[in-house]
Parts: C-alpha cells; structure tokens; sequence
C-alpha cells in the first residue's frame, strides 16, 4: 500500500513539472556506439594502409578510416587551417565530391591536437552523406581520420572522438606513429 502511494506521488510530480517518461528515456543520440572492425576498403596509395570500422548503435551504419601519415606535416604550426584538412584527412579516398558545410573547429586525441570539418559527399549511387575529416599531429606526423554515414554530422563527429580517445586506439595511433 505504501508503495502504491509513492508511486503515485512521484507520478503527480513528474506529470506536474512537465516531465513524461519519454523524456527521462535516454535520447537517440546518447545511445552507445560501438565500433566493429572492417576490412580497409580503399586501394593502396602513397601512405600505409590503416583500420577501417562500422558503427553499430547510436551512429549505425557510419564508417570510420584512421591511419599515421609519417613525416607528412608542418613541424612547427601543425595541422593549422581547415584548408590542410581538406588536403589530408582523407576524405577524398570516400568521395572525389565533397564540399565543406562549415569552418572547422580544433579537436584533440590524446595529446594530439588538430582540426575536425564537416562535409557533404556524394557517393557511388548518388546517395549523399555527411562526412567528417580530422586530422591531428605529433611532431612532423599526422594522424588521420575520415567518418561518412547517413547521420548527423555531429553525432557522427562526437561517436568516432569518444571511439579515438579510448585506450586501445590510443594506444594503436602511438604505435602507428611511431611506425610500429
């Protein structure tokens, strides 16, 4: 019976101040993502071949491309303009079209500081998808990362830096940088 009556009471408060249980359900958007491993889908260029993943959760179906770019950035200034970005962070290996939606904003991973930019892409099929560039240094070297899908830039964007700050994949940027 006591229980009956706080039930009650918490469900005359939360119906008063406006707050329904959809609103107390965890969003779309704060849902895990979880990152399964895929084979590396592009062909053999210039730099080491890196991991490719898939999301599964909160950014399903949103594909991430990371890989060290040894020697390849200004020792002194690091990755310093959205330009360099777009140079880099290989977004061109997703798609040959992409166009920049806004300025960059600097991201760090780790110790490693840099810049994040948001694009559309135009994909095989004519399918279009946001596309997310990072690119960030250590010393003279670069480490990179492209994300494409079909969600909101943001998220996508939020996914695969919380992805790239876990321990493992910090741990797997240091090695690769340092050509292990």
């Amino acid at each position: 019976m006591r229980f009956g009556a706080t039930m009650a009471v918490v469900a005359i408060v939360l119906g008063a101040s406006g707050v329904g249980a959809d609103q107390l359900a965890p969003s779309p958007q704060m849902e895990t993502a979880r990152w399964r491993e895929i084979a590396w889908p592009f062909p053999r260029d210039g730099w080491p071949a890196g991991r490719a993943f898939r999301c599964e959760g909160a950014c399903a179906g949103a594909e991430l491309y990371i890989r060290a770019k040894r020697g390849f950035c200004n020792c002194d200034r690091g990755v310093a303009d959205d330009d360099e970005v777009d140079r880099v962070a290989d977004i061109d290996l997703v798609s040959l079209r992409f166009l920049p939606t806004m300025a960059g904003e600097e991201v760090s991973i780790g110790d490693m500081r840099g810049r994040a930019r948001h694009y559309d892409l135009d994909t095989p099929g004519g399918a279009s998808h946001v596309g997310i560039g990072v690119a960030v240094s250590r010393r003279c070297d670069l480490f990179v990362a492209a994300a494409q899908g079909l969600g909101e830039a943001s998220a996508v964007q939020r996914a695969m830096l919380a992805f790239l700050e876990t321990p493992e994949m910090k741990t797997w940027a240091t090695a690769a940088l340092d050509g292990r």
